[in-house]
């Protein structure tokens, strides 16, 4: 595998992994009927997921570059 693949595939699963732990946050009253949140604010936690994600993965990254993991 390339550095390129590994690198855009732990930013894939960070993110994911980020989104899929902030979907319950913050989700406030459900629709009786459909289960549903009134508000889920989904474009807002998938900005935090980005942010959280980058910072992660810039950590990985460095750990790359300086030479405690190798791939």
């Amino acid at each position: 595998m390339t550095r390129a693949a590994v690198l855009v595939g732990a930013f894939a699963i960070l993110w994911f992994l980020a989104f899929f732990m902030l979907l319950p946050v913050g989700i406030g009253g459900a629709d009786p009927e459909t289960g549903a949140p009134h508000s889920p604010k989904l474009l807002l936690k998938a900005g935090i997921a980005t942010a959280v994600a980058f910072v992660l993965w810039a950590i990985f990254y460095a750990l790359i570059a300086f030479g405690v993991v190798e791939l």
